[in-house]
């Protein structure tokens, strides 16, 4: 099989907005949450977000926001944006210059894009609301494609002239592992060469308020507190938003560019629950079968894995299904597994955490480190049993393994060895 490596990521991120700044905080285990000023009413039980800094994107209208000036945006790109559009046409002008693409190398045939978001609830009901009160021809005619899930990959492959292979995935919180697992299918098959992943969420007022609804976030007004994952007093999780793009490309571009790649791709599985609309099998069955397809994918042994990225958002049943999955995978080898959640540092990037936490991994194994657990105080028993290093352990590890879990029970692992 053609091998795929990692090549190239950008960051918009409550941990930074630069793979320098999120390397620092990963290793310094630095989290990212704020009292989020709009959840500060008594009639909102939730208070903290992980806030993304140099941003201002609170106005319907894009002329309105403010980013930083090393990003020059046309205004007729910006009029067709959400939010998470802004931060993803960052995040990919960052994944581009690291990974030192030409502009024929982005647009051509052989080069393709996915993306995944919740779309843009925030702009959603503004232009529906609008349409209601003032009507239909006077609504923006680009009002559909700056809000309805799809926004990102309309926008990017337009702004970017991308050629290739475009899709939108939408599997709830799996959604950007599904698009990273398909896009190293399409690499391997040879229908492209290069393929951008693309994650991007709003992480404002719309996009998180509807969670608490479902009684799953944190109700914490101390950041540091709000979101431990694996921890006995976790009490929900921390919404944030932002934007990660990797770059994946074939072992023959790699050498063809003579780029130094982070990361290879070595496989991925997916699975299904089967059990619930909106909670994880109670034993993981879903997690732990996508975990050994991505094994045996790989063709890695369980015994091989040094490092697993959890998926665990800091909520009562998710953290501990996860826990189970792990225990019926790893077996007498997870105690020499290394287990933590960068959501503890991050929040829950929804749609978007697949493969902004795969970039951590990305980090983690050309830096030669595996990211501590944050917050952590008294081990849920739940959970024992897994190796939960409390600080950054600063050791190069060979092999990593990602979970992501989304609504539905759809649950997807990928598999990552360091460059040779």
């Amino acid at each position: 099989m053609p091998r795929v490596f990692i090549t190239g990521l950008g960051f918009v991120t409550s941990i930074g907005n630069d793979a320098a700044t999120v390397v620092d905080h990963l290793r310094s285990l630095r989290h990212g949450l704020e009292l989020y000023p709009p959840f500060q009413t008594p009639d909102i039980p939730c208070k903290v977000v992980g806030t993304i800094k140099g941003f201002t994107t609170d106005s319907t209208d894009p002329e309105d926001w403010t980013f930083p000036a090393a990003y020059s945006i046309k205004r007729e790109l910006l009029r067709s944006m959400a939010p998470n559009g802004l931060y993803a046409h960052c995040a990919l002008l960052q994944a581009v210059a690291d990974a030192r693409l030409t502009p024929p190398e982005i647009s051509n045939a052989d080069t393709g894009l996915y993306a995944a978001s919740g779309g843009s609830p925030y702009l959603t009901h503004y232009h529906h609301e609008r349409l209601q009160k003032v009507g239909v021809m006077r609504c923006s005619p680009l009002g559909i494609v700056a809000s309805i899930v799809g926004t990102l990959n309309f926008n990017l492959v337009a702004a970017f002239r991308i050629q290739g292979a475009s899709c939108g995935f939408s599997s709830a919180c799996a959604s950007s592992a599904h698009a990273l697992g398909f896009a190293f299918d399409d690499l391997v098959l040879g229908r492209q060469k290069r393929m951008f992943i693309v994650g991007a969420e709003d992480g404002n007022r719309d996009a998180i308020l509807p969670f608490a609804g479902m009684r799953t976030l944190s109700l914490q007004t101390d950041p540091a507190l709000a979101s431990r994952p694996f921890d006995k007093a976790r009490d929900g999780f921390v919404g944030t938003g932002g934007a990660t793009v990797m770059v994946l490309e074939t072992e023959d571009e790699v050498a063809r560019r003579g780029v130094t790649p982070y990361a290879e791709v070595l496989g991925w599985g997916q699975a299904s629950d089967g059990h619930n609309v909106a909670i994880s099998h109670p034993e993981g069955h879903g997690s732990a079968a996508a975990m050994r397809l991505a094994l045996k994918a790989s063709r890695v042994e369980p015994a091989e894995v040094e490092y697993v990225n959890a998926h665990a958002t800091s909520t009562l049943i998710g953290d501990v299904s996860e826990a189970r999955a792990l225990r019926a995978v790893f077996g007498p080898a997870l105690p020499q597994v290394a287990v933590s959640s960068t959501k503890a540092l991050t929040g829950h990037g929804l749609s978007l955490a697949g493969v902004m936490e795969s970039a951590f991994c990305a980090l983690a194994l050309r830096h030669g480190f595996v990211p501590g657990c944050a917050h952590l105080g008294t081990v849920d028993p739940e959970c024992a049993g897994l190796n939960l290093p409390r600080q950054t352990e600063a050791r190069a590890v060979r092999t990593v393994l990602k979970n992501s879990s989304g609504f539905g029970g759809a649950n997807v692992a990928v598999l990552f060895r360091r460059a040779a």
